[in-house]
């Protein structure tokens, strides 16, 4: 199993916002981090094939990132994730699960166990304008996950999750990458210290930094030093 970015490229005008990333990932989780503006978004908005790409190819398991095979193993959250705020969490989940392709019982039996398995199963007859935005963001999780995917990309997944929602989150993607690709990105990087098998650093749209945790802190440092004067994107 395997995500294929080669010399995956992204230009706006005279702005080139990914700058030809090439990446080949096996079953575990990455963390992707950077400061804001780095082209995290970017990049994962190409892998999903919610923009087209100004150069480069995404594949997984063989599919080119445009076809019909490759959405159907595909989960994303996207940092800004819409929803229909007078449905509620378990008609939102069975309403998305249908588009995806599950049958109705088969939605309804998924959108029952993810409700459970981010916390929710109290507020699943609850309609998503009462949500609390951490409630929401769990949500949103629960929707990526609904058809099972062998890549699951998430951006920005833990904002506005307490404390004991980050632990749970963080059990639930170590799990889910024991077998499966996850990508998670952030700017915060106790979000994957603990979990993450890979980390990937971006700056100004190129990869500077793909190894583990334990040799981050030299590229981190230099990255930060020459951040000095301005705030600090890692906390």
């Amino acid at each position: 199993m395997e995500l294929k970015v080669d010399r995956l490229t992204k230009q706006y005008k005279n702005k080139i916002a990914v700058d030809r990333i090439s990446l080949t990932l096996g079953p575990g989780v990455y963390g992707l981090l950077g400061a804001n503006g780095a082209g995290k978004t970017t990049l994962l908005r190409m892998i999903c094939g919610v923009l087209k790409p100004t150069g480069g190819t995404v594949s997984f398991q063989g599919y080119d990132v445009a076809t019909e095979a490759y959405r159907s193993m595909l989960g994303y959250l996207p940092q800004d994730f819409g929803y229909y705020p007078n449905f509620t969490g378990m008609d939102f989940l069975v309403y998305l699960g249908l588009l995806k392709g599950l049958g109705k019982s088969q939605a309804t039996i998924r959108s029952k166990e993810l409700l459970a398995l981010v916390g929710l199963e109290e507020m699943g007859g609850k309609k998503i304008r009462t949500y609390s935005g951490g409630m929401r963001q769990r949500l949103g999780i629960a929707q990526a996950l609904l058809n099972r995917p062998k890549l699951l990309v998430l951006d920005e997944p833990t904002a506005g999750l307490d404390p004991r929602e980050r632990v749970r989150f963080r059990n639930l993607i170590a799990r889910m990458g024991e077998e499966n690709v996850v990508i998670l990105s952030t700017h915060i990087v106790s979000d994957v210290e603990q979990i993450a098998d890979k980390i990937l650093l971006m700056k100004d749209g190129q990869l500077i930094f793909s190894g583990s945790c334990d040799n981050l802190q030299e590229p981190l440092e230099q990255f930060c030093m020459e951040k000095l004067g301005e705030e600090a994107p890692y906390v």
